[in-house]
């Protein structure tokens, strides 16, 4: 099973994609659960339904074929004036028309204790985009403040990584579901 995992940072140190990083790191290579990260997202031209026909810009025609090729999407996102980042909802506003996300398995991943505003307006968002997502897989890191190295060192200890891979786990089983 192949999962997608979405930074919402455009940030170069960001807690959130070094969590997701953590996590593919826990899943290992070669694993039953791999995942890949998308941390380009800042990348992306703003939305325009003007730019939907074909052919899509080349960056938008990346993201949409990663969320395609994906089993399932985890999401992390930093909070911004307690909402959805510019750029996180930018990626998500590509997708809305299209039907790679329609029925996607999505879970969310959260690098903070704080944020709680957000993770709820992201949840309504996805609830609406898509039919398969979850809200009950859920995972978090405190991991505010920390540089993206002190954070792989703390995603590294034995605790977290059983934590990571169970989360996976309870994903991959959502993702099933769907195929039963």
């Amino acid at each position: 099973m192949r999962f997608l995992a979405i930074s919402g940072s455009v940030r170069r140190a960001s807690t959130n994609t070094a969590m997701l990083r953590g996590l593919q790191a826990a899943a290992g290579a070669g694993a039953e659960h791999g995942v890949a990260v998308y941390d380009r997202i800042g990348g992306l031209p703003v939305f325009s339904p003007d730019l939907e026909a074909a052919p899509l810009p080349a960056a938008v025609a990346g993201f949409v074929a990663a969320v395609a090729a994906a089993d399932g999407v985890i999401i992390a996102s930093p909070e911004y004036v307690r909402a959805i980042p510019g750029g996180m909802k930018n990626a998500i506003d590509w997708l809305v028309s299209r039907e790679e996300l329609i029925a996607k398995p999505i879970a969310l991943a959260h690098a903070s204790h704080r944020g709680d505003d957000m993770l709820a307006q992201l949840r309504t968002v996805l609830a609406t985009v898509s039919g398969r997502f979850s809200a009950d897989i859920f995972l978090r890191f405190p991991l505010m403040a920390l540089s993206p190295d002190d954070i792989a060192e703390r995603l590294r200890a034995a605790d977290a990584v059983e934590t990571m891979r169970a989360y996976l786990a309870d994903f991959a089983r959502f993702c099933g579901e769907g195929d039963n």
